[in-house]
């Protein structure tokens, strides 16, 4: 696995707890994400991955803790917020404009970062700096070829890629994604590895997955959590070869397949 020489700490969540009255999702989980790095979540159904994602990205305030972005506190900031400071999400499920094109779905997701509320009588689709930005984004995200065709025909790799390509429209420095290849070929799967894997170079990445082979792919770092709380964190081989890991949730080594 190739790696950057362009690591820089852009986001810290230190110590995050979420409690649902006497249920308490997550406890004293702390995660790093760096620029030139992905940072997977792994574990299984209910440790507690989405609760993390979800205070990250603002979509859940912690119930204790702090999280910190280029050294700012934005703990208290909602999702909104952080999105406009550079903080991009995707969710488990597909969240775009099946009756607009790709690039008007693109071109929406970079005029939310400039908004001009007084140009009511101006054409959205005439301002052109927008859509040189959703070009640039839906080339990057590797829908160069697709930029007019209507989303909602697109296959479902595709609509996963146009939703990154949406949240690289909003000039975001982290990416959170959930779960990007989940109902994937293996061909499709292929592609959103590369994707990823080019995107780190830039960009910060947590993500989220239960694709045992793409996580080892891209993975800088791994979390595993189990019941809420942090097994372990550190490097794949660390994981991969770890007695507690492997006894917790990912079994004998010989079922890594890497």
């Amino acid at each position: 696995m190739s790696q950057t020489n362009k690591s820089e700490v852009l986001m810290v969540a230190k110590d995050l707890t979420r409690r649902f009255g006497g249920l308490v999702a997550n406890r004293d989980v702390s995660v790093t994400i760096e620029r030139g790095k992905i940072h997977v979540l792994l574990g299984p159904n209910g440790a507690g991955k989405s609760t993390c994602i979800n205070m990250l990205s603002g979509d859940l305030p912690p119930s204790e803790g702090t999280i910190h972005f280029m050294g700012r506190d934005i703990t208290g900031l909602t999702a909104a917020q952080r999105s406009r400071v550079g903080i991009g999400r995707s969710y488990q499920r597909t969240n775009i404009f099946p009756q607009f094109t790709v690039l008007e779905n693109v071109r929406l997701a970079a005029q939310s970062r400039n908004q001009q509320p007084w140009r009511i009588f101006s054409k959205a689709m005439e301002q052109e700096w927008a859509l040189e930005k959703a070009r640039a984004c839906i080339e990057e995200a590797g829908l160069g070829k697709r930029v007019d065709w209507l989303s909602g025909v697109l296959s479902h790799g595709e609509q996963r890629q146009l939703e990154i390509a949406m949240v690289l429209a909003t000039d975001a420095q982290v990416l959170l994604l959930d779960e990007p290849l989940a109902g994937m070929g293996s061909e499709e799967s292929a592609k959103m590895v590369e994707l990823l894997k080019r995107l780190r170079a830039t960009r910060g990445i947590l993500l989220v997955e239960h694709d045992m082979d793409a996580v080892f792919a891209v993975a800088d770092v791994i979390t595993v959590m189990v019941n809420g709380e942090m097994l372990e964190c550190g490097p794949p081989e660390q994981i991969k070869n770890s007695v507690a890991v492997q006894q917790a949730y990912l079994g004998t080594e010989e079922s890594f397949h890497v």
